[in-house]
């Protein structure tokens, strides 16, 4: 029994001793030396821990690669060469944005307790004209067409705070004051219709705590927003990738429908270390048709031709017609938009990004492919 209990004791042992003598030896091999079964001491205690931390390095490394290819829906065989994401201030302008309704929520907090209108500067002042040409005694009437009036026009010069779901905050925040205090603004209407009417609810619309609450959430949104895009260049096309809220897109563009690549690069850009890289197509991707001009919805009332109209009339009214026209001429154009669904929009490293797309372009266009023939062609001529 104890022979027994000493080999089995020499086969557990053995089996340990084995296996690190063959870990150890492939390392002393490798370094020109050589340690035998009985030589147990080790030149390197690290070793084994390097081997498994780079064991582990890879795992992982497999593991991104794989959820890489899942994320931007690669098809079997395609290789991810290079992935993005727009630069951290990417959209500092909806940052200051946010800054913009926040400053003008604690404006007219200030406006509404400030009488020294005298000693004001030039915002407060505003703010003071607002609140006594429009708001009332219950409602913050000024604020909100001042909020409306920012909707309004950061909608209509079309840039990068102009989307959607921004112009729905922005809404929401210009109408807040009335949506949370209706029993007052029910109360406004009345008095205004010669009823005595006292607001029942009670609630008090506080601007800075609210303009905290709005602009935090708003800040919130733009870092998801900032990070739903994603791009990607692989062995075979170039994608684009958005998801944000319940909107998703998912673009693909093979390089042989790449027909120029271009670089633009603001002043914020250029000294933030960032820039946008335009893929254009001939389908006319990278591309939009933008109306230049103020436009109008229809003709002149009134400039409408009748049967019963005399000669002189008609000719007035083709007149005012051709003048109402060349007053409100629009144009259409098109340039290239940065769109950050389309494009790497704001991405840094944008250096290596375009060299790689260059790359692939030229890998992937008809005249090399056609190079490449002829050489095949040669070739067999030769042989």
């Amino acid at each position: 029994m104890i022979t027994l209990g000493f080999e089995a004791t020499l086969s557990i042992h053995g089996a340990f001793y084995i296996k690190i003598v063959r870990i150890q030896g492939e390392v002393i091999s490798h370094n020109g030396c050589h340690n035998g079964l009985g030589g147990m001491s080790m030149t390197d205690d690290e070793t084994p821990d390097t081997e498994e931390s780079t064991s582990t390095a890879k795992q992982d490394d497999a593991g991104n690669k794989e959820a890489l290819a899942k994320k931007f829906r690669l098809v079997p065989g395609e290789e991810l060469l290079l992935s993005k994401q727009p630069s951290t201030l990417a959209f500092l302008n909806m940052y200051l944005l946010g800054g913009l309704v926040l400053g003008l929520h604690f404006l007219f907090s200030i406006a509404e307790d400030y009488n020294a209108s005298d000693n004001a500067n030039v915002g407060l002042k505003f703010a003071i004209f607002f609140n006594k040409i429009i708001s009332t005694d219950t409602l913050p009437l000024g604020f909100v067409a001042c909020m409306l009036v920012v909707t309004w026009l950061n909608r209509l010069i079309n840039i990068q705070t102009s989307g959607r779901w921004v112009t729905i905050w922005l809404l929401l925040v210009s109408l807040a004051p009335l949506i949370l205090q209706l029993d007052k603004l029910y109360a406004t209407i009345m008095n205004l219709l010669g009823k005595e009417v006292d607001p029942f609810i009670g609630f008090n619309y506080n601007l800075v705590l609210f303009g905290l609450v709005f602009t935090a959430i708003f800040w919130a949104m733009t870092f998801v927003f900032h990070r739903s895009f994603s791009y990607a260049i692989t062995s075979e096309s170039v994608i684009f990738q958005h998801s944000f809220l319940l909107s998703k897109s998912h673009r693909r563009i093979l390089f042989d429908r790449i027909s120029e690549v271009m670089v633009e690069r603001t002043p914020v850009g250029t000294m933030l270390g960032y820039a946008t890289l335009t893929v254009l197509t001939d389908s006319g991707v990278g591309l939009v048709d933008e109306t230049v001009g103020a436009g109008a919805a229809g003709n002149l009332p009134g400039t409408d031709e009748k049967e019963s109209d005399s000669a002189t009339t008609k000719v007035g009214k083709n007149l005012l017609k051709k003048l109402f026209a060349l007053m409100f001429y629009q144009r259409t154009i098109r340039r290239v938009a940065p769109d950050p669904k389309h494009c790497f929009y704001n991405i840094r490293n944008w250096e290596k990004a375009k060299m790689l797309l260059n790359e692939m372009h030229l890998k992937n266009s008809q005249s090399n492919m056609l190079s490449e023939l002829k050489d095949v062609i040669l070739n067999q001529k030769e042989n």
